[in-house]
C-alpha cells in the first residue's frame, strides 16, 4: 500500500503539512501529479459535479484548467480531527475573454490511514475582478 506522509491522526504541524502540500500540488496544474494524492476509489464533491476516483479526478482537473487560465491558488488550515482536515482558500484565473475571478471556497478533506485522501468536498464560488484586483501572481 503506498504510503503518502503525513498520515493520521493529524496534529497542527501535519495537518499544516498536508495543507501546504495540496496546495503546491494544484498550483503545478499538472492533473496526474494531483491525482496522485488521492485513494483510487476517492469521491468527490466540487460545487455541483459528483464523481470517484483517479481517472475521473483527472478528467475534472484537465476540463478545469484549460478553462482557468493563469490558475493560482492559496490554502489556509481551518480545522483537523483525527483523520480529517478543513480548508478555506482563494484562487484566481481568468477566462478566453481576458476577465479575470477570484474564487473563494471550503473544502472538507478525509484521509485514509495511507495518508491517501479518500473523499474531498468542495464549496466555491466566483467573484470577477479586473486584474489590478488581483492578488496572486505567476512565481508567489
Amino acid at each position: 500500500m503506498e504510503i503518502r506522509p503525513p498520515v493520521p491522526p493529524f496534529n497542527r504541524e501535519t495537518a499544516l503539512a498536508k495543507v501546504q502540500a495540496a496546495e503546491d500540488a494544484w498550483n503545478s496544474r499538472d492533473p496526474d501529479r494531483v491525482s496522485l494524492a488521492y485513494t483510487t476509489d476517492s469521491q468527490w464533491r466540487n460545487r455541483h459535479e459528483f464523481f470517484t476516483g483517479h481517472d475521473a479526478i483527472r478528467a475534472f482537473l484537465t476540463r478545469k484548467w484549460a478553462k482557468e487560465n493563469g490558475y493560482r491558488l492559496r490554502k489556509q488550515l481551518w480545522s483537523f480531527t483525527d483523520n480529517r482536515i478543513s480548508v478555506t482558500f482563494f484562487y484566481e484565473w481568468y477566462d478566453e475573454t481576458g476577465q479575470w475571478f477570484r474564487s473563494y471556497g471550503n473544502e472538507q478533506w478525509e484521509f485514509a490511514s495511507n495518508g491517501l485522501m479518500a473523499r474531498r468536498e468542495a464549496s466555491i464560488n466566483d467573484t470577477a475582478i479586473s486584474e489590478a484586483d488581483r492578488l496572486l501572481h505567476d512565481g508567489e
